[in-house]
C-alpha cells in the first residue's frame, strides 16, 4: 500500500510539473496549450480529435483571434525573429525533422520547454534541451504583440 501511495504522489508531482499554469495562476495562454494536451496526432488535424503540429499552434492561436498558415513552413516566415536565449511564451519554434528545413513547430511555454503534436504522441511536452531538438532546432518566430503578449499572459480571473 506504501509503494501505491507514495507511487501515486510521485505521478500526480510529474503531470503537475509538466503544465504551464497552475491551479492559483493560471493564464489564458496556459490554458489554450493545456486544453490540446494529451489529443492524438492526425496528419493535417486541427481539432482535439487529432492534431498535426501546424494544426495544434494554428488552434492555439485560433482562439486568441491570431491566424496562422496551416504548414510550418508558412508559420515560420510570420512574426520577427527571435534569438534562442530570448525566447518567451507564446513564440513559436522550428524544426528541421525530416531533413528538408522547417517541418515542425511548437509553441513556447518557458521554462525550456514547449508543447507540439509529435507523431509518435500526440500533443506532449518537450524540452529544448532534448538532445533530438537540440540537433533539429532551427529558428523561432514571435508572432504575438507587445500588447498581445501582455493580454496572454496576464492571470485569468
Amino acid at each position: 500500500m506504501k509503494k501505491l501511495v507514495v507511487g501515486f504522489a510521485l505521478s500526480l508531482t510529474m503531470f503537475c510539473s509538466i503544465s504551464v499554469g497552475s491551479a492559483f495562476a493560471e493564464t489564458p495562454l496556459s490554458a489554450a496549450v493545456n486544453d490540446g494536451l494529451g489529443s492524438p496526432y492526425k496528419y493535417a488535424g486541427t481539432t482535439t480529435r487529432g492534431f498535426d503540429c501546424s494544426g495544434f499552434t494554428s488552434w492555439v492561436f485560433a482562439k486568441f483571434g491570431i491566424d496562422l498558415p496551416h504548414t510550418s513552413k508558412g508559420q515560420s516566415k510570420l512574426g520577427d525573429w527571435v534569438d534562442k536565449d530570448q525566447l518567451r511564451p507564446g513564440d513559436l519554434v522550428f524544426f528541421n525533422t525530416d531533413g528538408s528545413g522547417v517541418s515542425h513547430v511548437g509553441v513556447f511555454v518557458g521554462d525550456g520547454k514547449f508543447y507540439h503534436s509529435a507523431t509518435n504522441q500526440g500533443v506532449t511536452v518537450s524540452n529544448l534541451s532534448d538532445s533530438y531538438y537540440v540537433k533539429r532546432y532551427v529558428t523561432a518566430r514571435r508572432v504575438l504583440s507587445e500588447d498581445q503578449y501582455t493580454q496572454l499572459m496576464t492571470d485569468a480571473k
